[in-house]
């Protein structure tokens, strides 16, 4: 089944140094653009991280130290990519909780703002895991009957995601609907402020602590109650996007006094 869209849906891969979204880095980025009229455009690049990759990385998706020494870094594409992305609705495998949190702090660090939380979000593993559990290659596999050769690949999981998204539309045509808006909705699992998942959202959309002895709790209650806890969040191992938000959160528990 082709897609239904009203914006340009871009799907997108990373392979990087490691799987810390605040301290590892983009080693390549693939991307695949799917236009409301069903043609594609595809870009790959190799991304100097500024960091070593380490051999386990290395190991995964065989780009060495010798492979990007010559290479962009991020900060100096992250501009002309925004402007590549800009009006996409977006769309990966496991790229609510790695691709997207780990893209948006590589822009925050670039100094460029590029907001994914206005876009629709669809996540194709939480699709898979919903319907079948399993990993990408074995998805691919059930949804496309194909061996996927070049797994790991940047552009070849990219390519695949594409490729599953659809024929997941096809096999569960009573229970998807051919929407990006209503698939973005389907796959998001607890709705986050931000993208490490440390903020989410309740049921009232009152933002909470999702992690450590406040979890549960309402953020604006603990800054109140326990203003140092924003201080050890701002001065800790958290991402710029949570540290981003949590100052928001702040600024607006200061304005409601």
């Amino acid at each position: 089944m082709e897609l239904n869209l009203k914006n340009p849906l871009l799907f997108f891969d990373l392979e990087t140094t490691g799987l810390d979204i605040s301290r590892d880095r983009i080693v390549e980025i693939a991307a695949v653009k799917v236009f409301p009229d069903g043609h594609v455009e595809e870009k790959r690049r190799l991304i100097n991280p500024t960091i070593p990759i380490p051999k386990e990385a290395q190991d995964v998706h065989h780009i060495s130290d010798e492979d990007v020494k010559d290479q962009p870094t991020f900060k100096q594409v992250a501009k002309s990519l925004a402007q590549w992305m800009e009006g996409c609705d977006i769309a990966g495998y496991n790229s609510t909780r790695f691709d997207i949190p780990l893209l948006a702090e590589e822009f925050l660090r670039a100094g460029v703002d590029f907001d994914f939380r206005k876009r629709k979000l669809i996540d194709v593993q939480v699709i898979f895991h919903k319907m079948e559990q399993r990993t990408l290659v074995a998805a691919y596999a059930f949804y496309c009957n194909k061996n996927l050769e070049d797994a790991h690949s940047a552009l070849g999981d990219v390519r695949a995601t594409y490729e599953v998204l659809k024929a997941q539309l096809d096999r569960y045509q009573d229970t998807l609907q051919n929407d990006v808006e209503k698939l973005s909705d389907f796959t998001t699992v607890t709705r986050m402020a931000d993208y490490a998942g440390r903020i989410a959202y309740n049921d009232k959309d009152e933002a909470v602590f999702n992690f450590g002895k406040h979890k549960g709790r309402r953020v604006i209650d603990v800054l109140r109650t326990e203003p140092s806890y924003y201080d050890w969040m701002m001065n800790g191992d958290f991402t710029l996007d949570t540290k981003k938000v949590l100052t928001g959160l702040y600024l607006d528990s200061k304005k409601k006094q």
